[in-house]
């Protein structure tokens, strides 16, 4: 099974030469990001999981609305927010959509499994930082679902062979095709793949000058949509199962 996630989060980085871009022009920039990232899954008729960072989700709330219509999933990235502001945000959500908000993922600021079960999320898919020499640290990782304080802990996945996991620089900076070998070689190995990327990888770093790595700048944008549509376009080709995360833990 292929898990298709998505972070849905403005970019942090400051602007090059001085120049200001505002918290709107960033919130305009994620918008338009994620809805590009809709229109593939829709050509491919594919179904995601988008967890939206906490503090930005109000101010989303169309576009949340609109993530939702389509049959994808919504859940939750916390950042830096704590237990009454995920709360709050939670519930106000959750009557947006007359649903409930299941899933939570969390990276440098983790608040405890047991508090999070409080709020009544049903996972947490935790990751961890990608940088260019991430994929050498840690070579070995639990690929199995476990229950823990009530809560399903969703390991991020990892190559078997190549031993490369599946984050968004990975996905980035690979060739489709290595890529592609590697989603095939882990499922025959293991019960999914959780693949994740960012909304800010999809932003047009020429036009919106930010002052990030050059690494991080290379596929991206235009590049980085038509890696995912050639993905998906191979996932389909080949009869591979996708679901949202909910759908497969439950």
């Amino acid at each position: 099974m292929i898990l298709l996630t998505f972070n849905v989060l403005n970019i942090q980085a400051e602007a090059k030469n001085g120049v200001q871009i505002s918290d709107e022009e960033r919130l305009k920039i994620t918008e338009d990001n994620t809805k590009a990232i809709l229109r593939i899954l829709d050509i491919h008729d594919i179904k995601a999981s988008f967890f939206v960072e906490i503090s930005i989700s109000e101010k989303l709330q169309n576009l949340i609305k609109a993530i939702s219509s389509k049959g994808h999933e919504i859940a939750f990235y916390n950042l830096n927010s704590n237990l009454q502001e995920i709360e709050e945000v939670k519930k106000n959500i959750q009557d947006l959509l007359e649903k409930q908000v299941r899933g939570i993922r969390q990276k440098d600021y983790k608040l405890p499994q047991e508090n999070l079960k409080s709020l009544e999320f049903n996972y947490v898919s935790n990751i961890d930082n990608a940088d260019i020499l991430f994929p050498f640290k840690r070579l070995k990782r639990d690929t199995e679902i476990n229950e823990e304080d009530g809560l399903s802990i969703v390991p991020e996945s990892i190559s078997p062979y190549s031993q490369l996991p599946y984050n968004d620089f990975v996905f980035q900076i690979l060739p489709m095709n290595y890529y592609q070998s590697m989603v095939f070689e882990t499922l025959k190995n293991d019960d999914f793949v959780l693949i994740y990327l960012n909304s800010w990888q999809f932003t047009d770093f020429k036009k919106y000058r930010f002052d990030i790595p050059f690494y991080r700048s290379l596929f991206s944008g235009k590049k980085m949509e038509d890696k995912l549509d050639a993905l998906l376009t191979w996932v389909n080709e080949h009869d591979m199962a996708t679901s949202r995360m909910k759908d497969y833990i439950f």
